[in-house]
């Protein structure tokens, strides 16, 4: 017996589509690995803290708060509040319907997930470890960020931007045609052309 199309229609894209499945886990796992990497050659100070490259400049901050250092003296508050942040944003990707935004959004997850793991792992403790931040903009003015917070930003916009590029190509689109349905929907008896046997 083949599935409900309803049913169908109604799972998210990516639990459609292996490949999918695939690109989303590893844009989640590169976007953590890579914040992961770098906040590390920082800490080791293989990229040096002060250099300078135009508009960009590497300075060290441990951020112990959420963004901004906001409650920056309650590391644990700040930590359960990341992991629920990150469990909001793995929700999210399961139930994206688009693959652009699935893509977007495991990259939100893998910065979600690359600063939590300052907050469990980094000094002084389990819990309560400051966020290596690093990238200072000069025109930005005054904060830094990690590779976590751009994946999380431009993630954000990015699977927005997508979302409406989708809602819209529906709308041009149109209802789609009916295929067919059983006896006692069509009201008059007849079977309709196309409909389940």
């Amino acid at each position: 017996m083949s599935p409900d199309p309803a049913v169908a229609k109604s799972r998210p894209a990516v639990a459609k589509s292996r490949g999918a499945g695939w690109a989303v886990a590893g844009t989640t796992v590169a976007v953590l690995v890579a914040d992961q990497v770098t906040k590390s050659l920082v800490v080791a100070g293989r990229i040096r803290d002060g250099s300078s490259l135009g508009w960009l400049t590497v300075r060290v901050v441990r951020n112990h708060g959420a963004s901004g250092g906001i409650a920056s003296g309650y590391p644990i508050l700040v930590t359960l509040v990341a992991l629920a942040i990150t469990a909001v944003a793995a929700a999210f990707v399961v139930r994206a319907s688009g693959r652009g935004a699935a893509l977007c959004l495991a990259a939100v997850l893998g910065g979600a997930l690359g600063n939590l793991a300052d907050r469990l792992f980094r000094s002084p403790g389990l819990g309560r470890g400051g966020v290596v931040d690093w990238i200072h903009l000069s025109f930005a003015g005054g904060g830094s960020l990690d590779l976590a917070d751009l994946a999380i930003q431009f993630g954000v916009l990015g699977a927005v931007a997508a979302m409406l590029v989708a809602g819209s190509a529906r709308k041009t689109a149109g209802p789609a045609p009916r295929t067919g349905c059983c006896r006692l929907s069509c009201g008059d008896g007849r079977e309709p052309t196309g409909a389940h046997e």
